[in-house]
Order: structure tokens, then sequence, then C-alpha cells
């Protein structure tokens, strides 16, 4: 879903951050044109949006309070890619038609009964909120009554849920546009946080999604200011969320760092704010780079390359060793008629998160084939699995 290739930024292969699903770039071959129509009808009488959501008040109880206790119990996670995280470029406000906007189906609960049926526990629903904002930033009604519809498609089948803010070009870790980026994410948490501040432990908040310096030369290895930028983002995220009230108190948040990137340097300047309580790391990792997201790259799985156990090394010793649980919040491997070397990648990554306790989230833009970033899953208009053998190896791995 990547709008304006950035691939000649491309950083070292073994610290490769390979950031495809939730960049806002062309390279990511997950626009409408990469989506293969699937309009088969099978969305039954679940496809209506009118649930009623903004309705529905919880008062859940908060059962595991530890956020490594949460992450314990998550298995292997689903992205609703290129949905609500969809946008038309050519306006500048949009209604809920934005969730098809780049080509998938309007999600339908009975879409996400067959994700949690094939064996994922995690359902990260990935959301753009800019263009659903109000000059004073405040979210459309209707947009958040859709964004609570589909977190409950997820919350309400057992389901970890994980709520972002994911294409969102207004914030920008620069220092003349901090005063503003605070201002508008503090105003924005306020109004997801209140919204859903009654649902229990399963639903999880992550502030930020791949901040970085969009366009800049450092855009995707950071620099020591826009790092400094970023945990004050952070800072901003936890401190509104926690005052909020209800279960917010102990909900768990996740931080990412800069550009959710892997990189040990960014990995390490990532700051955890003062009395955050439960957080759990997001990091984004499409490993080895060449082969799990560099089109051009090689379609052949090299079992000795190290960047995948590299990750976890560095993982572990910066974030684990020190009680702070951490999600691989987007990884997967594009699609290049390559289902053996697929299975093969995916078995050996998803055996070395689960060594450390690392539980990993696929990210599924809905595109299937063609020259760019193919990692869809999901037929969702027919509610059956592109590649039954890349699913059963994930779950069958992550078991």
């Amino acid at each position: 879903m990547k709008f304006k290739r950035v691939m000649s930024l491309v950083m070292s292969a073994v610290l490769a951050v390979a950031l495809c699903g939730c960049s806002n770039d062309s390279s990511s071959g997950s626009s409408g044109s990469q989506t293969v129509s699937d309009n088969s009808g099978a969305q039954s009488e679940d496809s209506s949006t009118e649930s009623g959501a903004e309705n529905q008040q919880r008062n859940d109880p908060m059962n595991i309070t530890s956020a490594k206790d949460l992450v314990a119990q998550m298995k292997i996670g689903w992205n609703l890619g290129n949905t609500l995280d969809s946008m038309d470029s050519s306006k500048d406000h949009q209604g809920v038609e934005a969730e098809t906007s780049w080509g998938n189906k309007t999600t339908t609960k009975v879409m996400i009964d067959t994700v949690a049926k094939a064996g994922f526990n995690v359902f990260r629903v990935p959301v753009s909120w800019g263009t659903h904002m109000d000059e004073n930033y405040v979210v459309d009604k209707e947009w958040m009554d859709r964004v609570q519809e589909v977190v409950d498609y997820g919350y309400d089948n057992g389901m970890y849920v994980i709520l972002n803010t994911h294409h969102e070009e207004w914030y920008m870790p620069k220092g003349e546009f901090v005063e503003e980026n605070l201002k508008q994410l503090e105003k924005l948490w306020e109004q997801i946080a209140e919204r859903f501040k009654g649902y229990g432990e399963r639903l999880i908040f992550e502030g930020v999604n791949e901040p970085r310096l969009r366009g800049e030369g450092a855009e995707w290895t950071g620099t020591a200011d826009s790092r400094e930028i970023v945990n004050k983002y952070a800072e901003t995220f936890v401190k509104t969320v926690r005052a909020s009230g209800g279960n917010n108190a102990e909900r768990a948040l996740m931080l990412t760092p800069y550009a959710a990137s892997s990189m040990p340097e960014n990995l390490k300047a990532l700051k955890i704010p003062e009395n955050a309580g439960n957080v759990i790391v997001s990091v984004h990792a499409y490993l080895p780079y060449s082969f799990a997201l560099d089109t051009k790259g090689t379609k052949v799985y090299n079992p000795n390359n190290n960047e995948i156990p590299g990750l976890f090394k560095n993982i572990k010793e910066i974030f684990l060793d020190n009680d702070i649980p951490v999600i691989i919040g987007e990884f997967g491997s594009v699609n290049k008629e390559n289902t053996e070397d697929r299975v093969k990648c995916v078995t050996d990554y998803l055996t070395a998160a689960k060594e450390v306790g690392v539980p990993c989230i696929w990210w599924d833009n809905g595109a299937y084939r063609g020259n760019g970033e193919n990692f869809g899953l999901l037929i969702r208009g027919e509610l059956a699995w592109f590649n039954e053998d890349v699913l059963n190896a994930m779950i069958a791995a992550a078991e």
C-alpha cells in the first residue's frame, strides 16, 4: 500500500526493517490494482455494517493485567491490511467508504470468524484516522462506530485485538511539527480511549505506526533527533490513555521504535515512559529482506541467512531480558510463486520467535498476484485461503 516507492532507500539486508504493510507508498503493491477480485458474494447476511456498536457500553473485567502474561497467551496473528487504513488520496476528508478504496471488500463478521477458526488468536486492526477528523481533531462519529464494529468482530471471537493509528500523514518526527503532532495525538487518543475504556485486557492500543521522516534520506534509518521525537509520541500516548479512566489504567499499550524498525540503533533508542505500566514493544520485520519483501530480490529462501536469528537475538537482549514483552506487529513474505520456500521461511521465522516468546502477526493486504507486495492469504469474498500450505505452516509453527 505504499504510494511512492522508497525501496531505493533500502537499509542493509541484515538490519532490514522491511516496513511494507504500514507505510504509505506504492512499493507494497497493495493498492486496489494489486488486489485479486473476489466477487463471489460469499459475505452472506453478515455484510451489513449496521450493528449499533456505538450504543454498546462495555464494562468487562481485566482478567490478565500483566502485559508479559498477556503476550504469553498469544499464538499467531493476522492483520486486516489495506482496509480501515485505506484512503482516497484525492480527498482530504472521507467517510466509511474509505474502507474499500484500496480494492478490498467491506469487512464482515464472517470474514473474521474465518480467521479465528483457522487458528489465529490475534487480530490487528490498522486504522487511518487523520482523514476522518475535523479541524479540531474530532473523529467522525460514523467512522468511530465502524471501527468499533470491526474491533468487535475479533473481540467477540475471543481474539486479542490490537487497535492502532496507521497511515497518518500528520505525524512527522521533526522539530517544527512536534507541538502540533502531540496536540493531535493527544486529542485522538482521548477519543479512542473513551470509546473503548470498558473493554477487557484482550483489547490492546498501539499508539503510532512506523513514525518516520517520510520522503527524506533517513526515512527508514532515523536520526538522533527523530528518535527522540518518537519517544515523545510514546510519552503522550501513554499519558493520555492512562488518564482516561476505566480499564485503560491497566490496559496493555504497544510502543513503537522509530519506523517500527528492527535496526538495533532504533530498538535501543526507544524509551519506556516513566510509570507507563503495562507496555509491549511493537517491531516490524520482513526477513530475510531480499526474499521476504524486495519484489526484485530472490525467490529462494536461504536458511543460513542470519537475519532471522539476528532479529530475535537483538530483541531478547534489548527487551526480553529486561522483562519488556515484544510483538512482531508485521511480518510475512511476498508471493513469488515460491510456496515451498515461503513455507520454509515462515517455519524458521515462527520457530525462532516462539523460542523467545514473541508472537507474530502476518501482514495480509488482500493482494495475491502481480508485481507488487502480495501478502494476501485470505480471499475475503470467498472466505477461503489463497495459500493453505503457507497458512498451515504458520499455524503449526506457532502452536
